[in-house]
């Protein structure tokens, strides 16, 4: 039997376990021009929390009945498609994923070569997270070497990609997280030169410390006070890559920018991003990315949940910060 899990019903506010369905449907067979796909590993990430609501986005959200979007690497079972054979492993575009099994025509599978990096990875690092750094840096931040860098949710998939770019091209690198224990593995593991607890309590003076001659770039992973307080720190004619506004997915009431008046003064260039519009070069960042995670320069952390029935869990759980890394099920 296949098991899924569908979307019960809209949050109102923060998303709960309530919202979610799990149930059994027979194991879908694959038609004339489908393969049949095994899925392993389900990736949780933050854009889920948007597609579960009315609300209009960059592309159509789920409703209630539907299962919940993801995107997945697996194992071709069955092919009647002439591009895939039984054993291929690959990975899903973000399509029904919270599911064990299921078919395609083709068009949303990725073949990926699990000799050369852990399957999972390529839901990470060598994935959307790692593709979505990637074109951020080079295309919106460009930052050139010596400027300062800054990134919040530095320990996360994105993130800690993010960071990990800036040292290789040369910059300093200051990283935004919750709690001692995140900071201390974004400077120690991942090599950033600083990293501010944003729960500390302190958060304007400490990046005031970590940012001595200011920040020249800004990748935005979660919004309302933490870029408040950033755009007191951005220089004149730095960017900022709007990625992410997590701190505001759950909330009845977006936060209300105070100092956008420093985007006029410093004349900074502020650009959102969603990585689909670099579709057409998916393949120079998958390059890119992969040849630093085999010549050893890039350090990647997953948190793993087991089985289908912890994703609403893991879910709620990333929106609150409480992952350490890229948030993982794993499946089988």
């Amino acid at each position: 039997m296949n098991k899924r899990v569908v979307l019960a019903s809209y949050p109102e506010g923060w998303v709960t376990e309530s919202n979610f369905h799990l149930e059994t449907a027979p194991v879908p067979k694959p038609g004339e021009g489908e393969v049949l796909v095994k899925n392993l590993w389900l990736s949780l990430d933050p854009y889920m929390r948007g597609r579960m609501s009315k609300q209009k986005s960059y592309v159509k959200g789920v409703e209630p009945g539907d299962v919940m979007t993801g995107e997945t690497a697996g194992e071709v079972v069955e092919s009647n498609h002439p591009g895939f054979r039984a054993g291929d492993k690959v990975t899903t575009g973000q399509g029904p994923g919270w599911q064990l099994y299921w078919c395609s025509k083709g068009e949303r599978l990725t073949k990926v070569d699990d000799t050369k990096a852990p399957l999972s990875y390529y839901l990470g690092c060598l994935g959307m997270p790692g593709r979505t750094a990637y074109f951020g840096m080079k295309d919106i931040l460009q930052p050139k070497a010596g400027e300062t860098v800054v990134v919040s949710a530095a320990s996360g998939a994105v993130g800690s990609v993010v960071g990990q770019l800036a040292k290789e091209w040369g910059c300093r690198t200051v990283g935004i997280a919750g709690g001692k224990a995140k900071c201390d593995y974004v400077v120690n593991e991942l090599g950033f030169d600083a990293c501010v607890d944003y729960k500390a309590g302190k958060l304007l003076d400490d990046l005031r410390a970590a940012c001595p001659k200011g920040a020249d770039a800004y990748f935005e992973n979660v919004g309302g006070v933490i870029l408040d307080t950033m755009l007191r720190l951005m220089n004149l004619r730095s960017r900022i890559a709007v990625c992410g506004l997590i701190s505001d997915y759950n909330a009845t009431e977006p936060y209300g920018v105070k100092m956008f008046r420093s985007i006029l003064v410093n004349r900074i260039k502020v650009q959102g991003m969603i990585v689909f519009d670099w579709v057409e070069r998916y393949p120079e960042a998958n390059e890119a990315l992969l040849a630093l995670v085999n010549g050893g320069k890039f350090k990647y952390r997953e948190s793993v949940l087991q089985g289908l029935e912890s994703a609403p869990r893991g879910l709620i759980g990333l929106l609150k910060g409480e992952n350490f890394g890229k948030q993982l099920v794993r499946l089988a």
